[in-house]
């Protein structure tokens, strides 16, 4: 063999040794850090040395939860982090404090800022909200509660796989982000606990969710102002309050709703189906270009619901019209059964009222027979069977 091809080989062995070291990312293990999985022994300190070493590599990293219960308090993750490819690998499951109070206060548990290039794969977050919801069953004073898992001005974001268990208010919230993608989500709490949406969007682009089972007391996704550019599917809701764009009309001034698709979500036993809530206050917001398609509703009891004159328990209600304008809102093939004889109620604004309504293929009953509709400032038109009557 000649020197130069000996050459060569030394050089190509040396660029493939090269290119593995480089592409081999770093692991920062809890247990390793000094985290103990017990459920008890606080591992915050070891969660935020993982991070920071994460944050401060110059490969890409991963954060690993061993099996176990790991005990974290509220955590801030954001800050100086040069670092766009974070991978936290969950095995085991980590704990919010018991005592409701210690985070109770402080919005949020775990709390992503500024972040971009981030995964969550795997795992178990524990919110521990039960206390909470009993306190406030009970009305007492107790704490606003925090979200669990919170992504604020963040990019690039992906979750998968992730169950999130008993949060003490939202599970997931998506506020100011662009580019994110959750899969595989699981997300279980009492059908009697108060406020805790699965998923919350607000202030976003590009957000994805797919293949997730969502069980609450709120609203299974919500969807706030300023969120664009959303794709729901193949999602089981319930129970809980269904699928709601809104409520919005908050603010005399707020960013409006738009580009929504929900498509392929089964609604079991959920107060509502498809919907979406608004003030009935002046607003600049609006919706539009959304889009409810291939749902199964199973004893829902508002399966099609636009309600502009929203006041949950009626109390201190605007008494005003609604200034967020609807259109452009489709809904295809829905159907399934209605646990109430009124099947589809749109409630528009007499201000601004709904229009371009499209009702193609829908077949909602009530105890077997045809449910009924109801249609207020609603315009639009049905195409296909449409079962109720259309009333656009």
């Amino acid at each position: 063999m000649s020197s130069n091809t000996c050459t060569m080989l030394l050089v190509a062995f040396l660029l493939i040794l090269l290119k593995n070291t480089i592409a081999k990312p770093v692991t920062f293990d809890l247990i390793e850090l000094g985290a103990k999985p017990d459920g008890e022994t606080d591992s915050t300190e070891s969660f935020l040395s993982a991070w920071t070493g994460a944050c401060d590599s110059v490969k890409s990293a991963v954060i690993y939860v061993p099996r176990g219960r790991f005990l974290v308090q509220r955590v801030y993750l954001g800050g100086k982090c040069r670092n766009n490819k974070i991978l936290i690998r969950i095995d085991g499951v980590l704990v919010a404090p018991a005592d409701f109070r210690v985070a109770g206060n402080a919005s949020n548990w775990l709390d992503f800022h500024g972040v971009d290039g981030v995964t969550i794969s795997g795992g178990i977050l524990d919110g521990q909200g039960t206390g909470l919801w009993d306190c406030k069953l009970a009305g007492e004073n107790c704490p606003v509660g925090a979200a669990t898992l919170t992504f604020t001005n963040s990019k690039n974001i992906v979750v998968s796989g992730l169950t999130s268990l008993n949060s003490q208010l939202f599970h997931i919230v998506v506020n100011g982000c662009q580019n994110v993608k959750m899969k595989g989500i699981k997300i279980l709490a009492s059908g009697k606990s108060p406020n805790t949406d699965g998923i919350h969007v607000q202030f976003s682009s590009n957000v994805t969710i797919l293949n997730s089972k969502i069980s609450t007391g709120d609203d299974c996704i919500s969807i706030s102002a300023g969120t664009t550019d959303l794709w729901i599917e193949k999602v089981v809701c319930g129970p809980g309050h269904g699928i709601s764009i809104g409520s919005l009309g908050r603010d005399l001034t707020e960013a409006g709703v738009q580009n929504v698709t929900v498509k392929t979500v089964t609604f079991k036993g959920t107060t509502n189906g498809a919907r979406i809530k608004t003030w009935g206050r002046p607003s600049s917001g609006f919706v539009r270009n959304v889009l409810f398609q291939h749902i199964t509703m199973i004893n829902v009891q508002n399966p099609l619901i636009i309600d502009q004159n929203y006041c949950p328990y009626n109390k201190d209600c605007p008494g005003q019209f609604s200034g967020v304008k609807i259109r452009d809102v489709t809904y295809e093939d829905i159907h399934g059964t209605s646990a109430t004889a009124v099947a589809v109620k749109f409630d528009c604004s007499k201000m601004n009222p709904c229009d371009d309504i499209r009702l193609e293929k829908v077949n909602l009953t009530y105890k077997n027979e045809a449910a009924a509709a109801y249609c207020v400032n609603a315009a639009g038109t049905a195409s296909g069977m449409v079962v109720p009557t259309s009333c656009l």
